[in-house]
């Protein structure tokens, strides 16, 4: 009997810790830890020739990289599918200052990275890299303040970063493109538009939108475009009504929730961590702290702390002051800027970015140390700030008319 119910208290317990959002976050946090224990331990030659070794046509890293990944862009772009037309970001009131925020966020850290970084072009472009913001470890950061945290600064910091991923993918689109084969690229077009017709037709299964989606990652693959694309195209596709004309608001069982349901524990628990370990992992041997100072490092560490603090912060400061927003309900200027701080963890997507600008195993090693450095400042400066924010100086709640 006894047996059975610490079974079932393990079970409960492993239930409540998966279904905590913030759990992804701190998942993220030990596998990043322990890639750098083993990069940095005996295991270090088998760590970085296993993640080299060739399964088919690619090698381990560039499975993770390319093919799981683009599993996380899907999930990425269902959630921004779903949030711009049927949640948080479903109207423009809703949207402008998250968007305004994110916006801010990506501008101020690259023109802190490009000052710094000026007498060196090749390194300029990074530029990219500290404009990102890690949505598991900023939201598990937040989420562990409990109550601390009002409601709507916690939605407010999940909107952003979502609108924060959207302008990443961009990015990537139109930065981090190889050249392009245009036959490949043709095929995808040809794809994406049979998409969009069983899309159209009423097609609510979501196996045929996988089995195009694999074909479609297929061409983006070799068309130059990178090949996680994919996975954010598919997710436009993906219908999120029940019925053509219903509305969007009444349909939770719609493909486009299913998969995103679907995918969500899969993602937070396997495929994050997966990537997470397989790139954080930096070795120190040989690494002087110098390295610390140098402007490539320093771009990024202060680009994600300084540059997202300034851009986020300033540019919601502003939008107030203007009048045309209004802080989150409840939340006071000390807890915004602590918010701030915690949108400078650029962790996930940083490194993502980063493995796509530069190709020197070297130079990647630098930037992870200042993606690491930068994210775990911030994290801190984030997390003092809400936990030591004076609760009197709180915005009143604003009148919902």
């Amino acid at each position: 009997m006894s047996s059975t119910v610490s079974k079932r208290r393990l079970t409960s317990t492993l239930r409540h810790f998966l279904d905590n959002e913030a759990s992804g976050g701190l998942v993220l946090m030990a596998v990043a830890v322990l890639a750098i224990i083993v990069a940095n331990s005996p295991l270090a030659e088998d760590y970085f020739h296993g993640l080299h070794v060739y399964i088919g046509p690619l090698s381990l890293l560039h499975w993770i990289n390319d093919a799981l990944m683009a599993v996380f862009f899907l999930l990425v772009g269902l959630e921004i599918k779903r949030e711009m037309l049927d949640g948080q970001l479903s109207t423009w009131s809703r949207r402008i200052l998250p968007g305004a925020a994110a916006l801010g966020g990506m501008v101020a850290p690259a023109l802190i990275y490009v000052l710094l970084n000026w007498s060196n072009p090749a390194a300029v472009r990074g530029w990219a890299i500290p404009t990102a913001t890690d949505i598991a470890f900023a939201l598990g950061v937040i989420s562990l303040l409990g109550k601390r945290v009002p409601t709507s600064l916690k939605i407010f910091l999940a909107a952003l970063a979502i609108i924060d991923d959207l302008g990443a993918v961009i990015v990537i689109a139109l930065f981090y493109t190889a050249n392009l084969n245009l036959l490949a690229l043709a095929g995808a077009a040809v794809v994406i538009a049979a998409l969009t017709l069983i899309n159209r037709i009423g097609v609510k299964t979501v196996w045929p939108y996988l089995l195009l989606g694999a074909i479609l990652w297929v061409c983006v693959f070799a068309s130059g475009i990178h090949a996680t694309l994919a996975g954010v195209m598919l997710a436009l596709t993906i219908p999120l009504k029940t019925s053509p004309g219903a509305p969007e608001a009444s349909h939770a069982e719609s493909p486009l929730h299913k998969l995103e349901h679907a995918l969500h524990k899969p993602v937070a628990f396997v495929i994050v961590p997966i990537f997470g370990f397989a790139n954080a992992g930096v070795s120190f041997a040989g690494l002087s702290l110098d390295l610390f100072t140098e402007p490539l490092t320093m771009g990024v560490a202060l680009g994600l702390v300084l540059g997202k603090l300034i851009g986020v912060l300033g540019t919601v400061a502003v939008l107030v002051k203007l009048g045309y927003a209004h802080l989150p309900v409840q939340a006071s200027w000390g807890q915004m800027v602590g918010t701030a701080f915690l949108c400078g963890i650029g962790f996930t997507m940083s490194l993502f970015i980063g493995l796509l600008a530069f190709d020197d195993p070297q130079v990647q090693d630098h930037i992870k140390i200042g993606i690491l450095l930068g994210s775990v400042l911030s994290g801190l400066l984030g997390t003092i700030c809400l936990l030591s924010s004076d609760r009197r100086l709180r915005a009143p709640p604003i009148p919902v008319p």
